[in-house]
């Protein structure tokens, strides 16, 4: 008979099977309470989450766009400051656009050329320089006068002074040169600032537009490594608020300062204008009324040389006729003493003291009395014709003199026509006074060669 082989097995009791259906069950139970508990609560997570990822989303693309209008409006900001800068650097350098760097948002567009201050200045002290160019030649042709004309007349005063007026023009122009190159130095040093607070505003507001322009679907997006770290060099909104705030500030003041220092220059260059031209007026005033006065000189003094010359001539004519009266007296004595000389030979009685002796006797004496007269008036009269001839050398000499003189001052007045005469339409005036001088004087020569 066949036996039934049992393997042998662990056996489990029925309670033990139910237990474990119930437990399944339970755990069953309890692991899909769970799970929806957990559905339920990712629900809630998902909805919460995806609202606050989109409110945040659009609150920082708010809070982008407000800063890119913020860094915007700063721009504008110092996009206007620019070009006033520039337009004030314009106003005090002395060439339009100077100071502007490639690229600049207020580049080109010049500033109206009269109103360069420094260029302006610059070209009135460079002009000084012909002014005290012809004063000093006009000292240095005045210094060709020759004996009495070495005077320190009011001319010559005036010349110093005029010397001395530019001097102290060119140094106020000087002065106001170098702070004007001074201001332009600030002026740039701001400007620099300015730029460079503007070009990183610039790039700032790339970075942000850029940074605006993302959205999810965005193919250049991806994870950072530590993208929260907060970057060295980092500013507080305050602190870059202040910074761009106390650059348009100190770019304002420099503006406000250079504008005040161009109307100071402005007011320096009238003034030196005014102060030169009046002293121009009033060295030629005093040239104009030292010519009349030695024109009046020298019209006496060639009255005196023509009164002079013709008492030499009369003189001249009356030491002749004294000559001819005393030759003609001579031969009259010589007849009285031939007449005494031949009666000292009547004979005997004949030889008396008659009326005839007497007579020839007085007759002899008168004629000496006569000559010795004569001769003493010829003598007086040629020691006046020498003094005569001795003063009217000194008058010529003296004439000489003068006419030296007024042609210098002549040339002086027309080197002077150098600075109310633009250099290109300059020409000196003919030498008429030298001219005619030498004619006048020529006759007067020869005819004291003539007379002598």
């Amino acid at each position: 008979m066949a036996t039934l082989s049992v393997k042998p097995s662990q056996r489990f009791r029925l309670p033990d099977w139910h237990t474990n259906s119930h437990l399944l069950s339970a755990n069953g139970e309890r692991q899909r309470d769970a799970s929806h508990q957990i559905r339920q609560e990712a629900r809630v997570l998902r909805n919460e989450t995806n609202n606050q990822t989109i409110w945040d989303e659009h609150d920082n693309r708010t809070r982008l766009a407000e800063r890119v209008a913020t860094v915007n409006r700063w721009k504008e900001m110092l996009d206007k400051c620019l070009t006033d800068l520039d337009a004030e650097i314009d106003a005090l350098t002395q060439a339009g656009g100077q100071g502007r760097m490639p690229g600049d948002p207020a580049a080109g567009t010049p500033h109206p050329p009269h109103f360069r201050m420094k260029e302006s200045a610059e070209q009135n002290l460079q002009a000084k320089n012909l002014a005290l160019d012809v004063a000093i030649e006009c000292l240095t042709l005045r210094d060709s006068r020759r004996d009495i004309d070495v005077v320190k007349d009011a001319a010559e005063k005036e010349l110093h002074k005029e010397v001395e007026v530019i001097e102290a023009t060119k140094k106020a122009l000087q002065q106001k040169i170098s702070q004007a190159f001074e201001k332009l130095c600030l002026l740039q040093e701001a400007r620099q600032q300015l730029h460079a607070d503007h070009r990183d505003k610039m790039e700032t507001l790339d970075i942000d537009r850029g940074c605006l322009s993302l959205n999810l679907k965005s193919p250049n997006i991806s994870l950072k490594v530590n993208p929260t770290r907060v970057s060295s060099g980092s500013s507080t909104l305050q602190q870059w608020d202040d910074f761009s705030q106390l650059n348009k500030n100190r770019a304002d003041a420099e503006m406000k300062a250079a504008a005040e220092l161009r109307e100071a220059i402005a007011l320096t260059i009238a003034q030196t204008n005014n102060e030169l031209e009046a002293q121009r007026v009033a060295t030629e005033f005093a040239f104009r009324k030292r010519l009349r006065e030695m024109e009046k000189v020298y019209s006496e003094l060639r009255w005196q040389e023509k009164n002079t010359l013709e008492e030499i001539a009369e003189l001249q004519e009356d030491i002749r006729h004294l000559e001819e009266d005393r030759r003609r007296k001579l031969q009259n004595l010589k007849l009285c003493h031939t007449r005494l000389e031949s009666r000292t030979y009547r004979p005997n009685v004949e030889l008396c003291r008659d009326q005839a002796q007497y007579g020839l006797t007085d007759e002899v004496h008168q004629l000496e009395a006569t000559i010795t007269a004569l001769t003493q008036k010829l003598a007086q009269a040629q020691d006046t014709l020498g003094a005569l001839y001795k003063h009217l050398a000194r008058l010529q000499a003296d004439l000489d003199c003068k006419t030296n003189s007024m042609l210098l001052d002549t040339k002086c007045m027309d080197t002077r026509r150098k600075l109310t005469v633009p250099a290109e339409k300059f020409v000196p005036e003919v030498d008429t006074f030298t001219r005619t001088t030498n004619r006048t004087l020529s006759p007067l020569k020869s005819c004291q060669l003539e007379l002598v």
